[in-house]
């Protein structure tokens, strides 16, 4: 297994005369005292020591328009948390990663460990600090304390990166990872579902852009950073102190953490309390929407098509997703007739995706056949979904939908002529 000092070996290079390059700094004589410059404390001895750093936030504290008391969960717990994800229960801590690269794997390192929970009203962040590998089985085995006292585990983009990370890193020294081991939310797939821009709906109100964190906290809380560091910058910046032992550049490293937890705890407090408020809690067409998929995918069919109701009601460059989503629902929960309003106000839209308007139109033929009985109704949505461009299999589906009602009208008509 290749240390992080080989590695940093690898990374240096020698000068131009020839001479060994710069020797790397020892953990225990550092340059300045990072305890000193980040505002921490040394845990371990030797070379086995790693920084802690702790912060509390007042529930005063603002951070953009929302300020902490805002994200604050009742003393209960959020009944409607497990929408989000992951079978959720009890006290949450929110987790965040620095790592010395995004490759994931045996060779990257997660140098900066944050982790953050609501405390008596406000929002403290302890954040574990690898100064030298030899120090990381004892930082993890820190973070692993913390991680017990919490009953969930909430991340963003943590399900691919950074429970993956930390697991792999405990597998190496042969110890549990309790992190990985509680309920775990990823907001960034609910994130997406309430305010990702789709691409055909534009500049829809409440749609964000990006989905990344910081983008969901400029839009969603308002929260400006100032002289904030770069995320591709942060792994050089950890090389040059373990190099040098000037620990000064890390700073900014530190706070842009302590941001980025700030942020998730808030933002995932906001859509929980969109969720137990409802359709009515909903701001934005946007929101109505997200609530409804993930009212559904939790089986609150009811909530859910309230939701979609609300979507459709408020914002017409989402109507046709909002209508869509009613329909499909209405007709699984077997309200046909529901089901078939919807379909038929989506053909009614000055605007509508082709796709969902050959959907819609190949429901209303099946809904006026088998459910209406009415087949001249039934042919003329057959034929209006034939002439739409569409796959070979659809084409070849609505072909023998086609002959099959024309068979049935050629058979229904001597009854008829017999009748009168």
């Amino acid at each position: 297994m290749t240390s992080l000092t080989d590695r940093l070996r690898g990374v240096i290079r020698p000068g131009v005369s020839g001479e060994p390059g710069p020797r790397l700094v020892d953990a225990v004589a550092r340059a300045s005292d990072a305890a000193e410059l980040l505002g921490g404390e040394w845990n371990g001895t030797g070379s086995r020591r790693f920084l802690v750093v702790e912060r509390r936030y007042a529930p005063c504290h603002r951070h953009g328009s929302a300020s902490v008391a805002d994200g604050v969960p009742p003393q209960e717990g959020w009944p409607r948390l497990s929408l989000l994800g992951g079978a959720p229960r009890g006290a949450m801590m929110f987790v965040d990663l620095e790592t010395t690269g995004l490759a994931g794997g045996a060779g990257t390192y997660a140098f900066l460990v944050g982790c953050g929970w609501f405390d008596d009203g406000g929002f403290t962040i302890r954040q574990f600090f690898l100064s030298s590998f030899d120090a990381e089985r004892d930082l993890l085995d820190a973070v692993n304390s913390v991680a017990e006292r919490a009953a969930t585990v909430v991340t963003f983009n943590g399900k691919s990166f950074d429970l993956p990370l930390v697991e792999t890193r405990c597998a190496l020294h042969r110890m549990d990872a309790l992190l990985t081991a509680r309920p775990h939310v990823d907001m960034l797939h609910p994130a997406r579902r309430l305010w990702r821009r789709d691409e055909e709906a534009g500049g829809v109100p409440g749609s964000i852009p990006s989905c990344r964190l910081g983008s969901l906290e400029h839009w969603l809380l308002g929260h400006e950073r100032d002289g904030d560091i770069a995320g591709f910058e942060i792994p050089a910046r950890y090389f040059r102190y373990v190099h040098t032992g000037d620990a000064a550049p890390l700073d900014a490293v530190f706070e842009h953490n302590r941001l980025d937890l700030l942020s998730l705890a808030l933002l995932t407090s906001r859509a929980v309390q969109l969720l137990n408020e409802g359709a009515s809690g909903a701001t934005t067409a946007r929101e109505a929407l997200g609530m409804g998929s993930l009212f559904e995918h939790a089986g609150m069919t009811h909530e859910a098509l309230a939701c979609f109701t609300r979507s459709a009601e408020s914002e017409p460059s989402l109507r046709a997703d909002a209508l869509r989503a009613y329909a499909v629902l209405s007709r699984r929960l077997r309200r046909f007739d529901d089901a078939a309003r919807a379909w038929q106000r989506l053909l009614e839209l000055r605007e509508c995706p082709s796709h969902v308007v050959r959907e819609a139109t190949e429901a209303l033929a099946v809904h006026h056949e088998h459910r209406l009985r009415n087949l001249l109704s039934a042919r003329r949505f057959a034929l209006s979904s034939l002439a739409m461009k569409s796959t070979a299999a659809r084409t070849h589906a609505a072909e023998h939908r086609l002959a099959r009602l024309d068979r049935k009208i050629g058979d229904a008509q001597p009854v008829a002529a017999a009748l009168f």
